[in-house]
């Protein structure tokens, strides 16, 4: 399922689909490893709309929340609750 990097909660992971836009931020993501078919992880998520920490190719990166709505992701993991037995 496609969605926004900034949609994603901590530990969910996704695969990069692309980068919207052009110019200088898509080369700065691409200088960044932020490419297509690249798999992250959501580390955490800072309060009241900072930064996104973010776990790719083995090391940590933080993103502006406006660069990370710039960037379309698929989902590989969503956890699935009703798996779950609770006891």
């Amino acid at each position: 399922m496609q969605c926004l990097l900034t949609d994603l909660k901590p530990m969910e992971r996704a695969c990069v689909e692309r980068i919207e836009g052009g110019g200088a931020l898509r080369r700065r993501m691409m200088d960044m490893g932020i490419v297509p078919g690249v798999e992250l992880e959501v580390i955490r998520r800072a309060p009241w709309g900072g930064p996104l920490q973010l776990r790719l190719k083995g090391y940590y990166l933080a993103l502006r929340r406006g660069e990370c709505a710039k960037i379309i992701v698929n989902t590989t993991n969503r956890p699935d609750l009703s798996s779950l037995v609770f006891c």
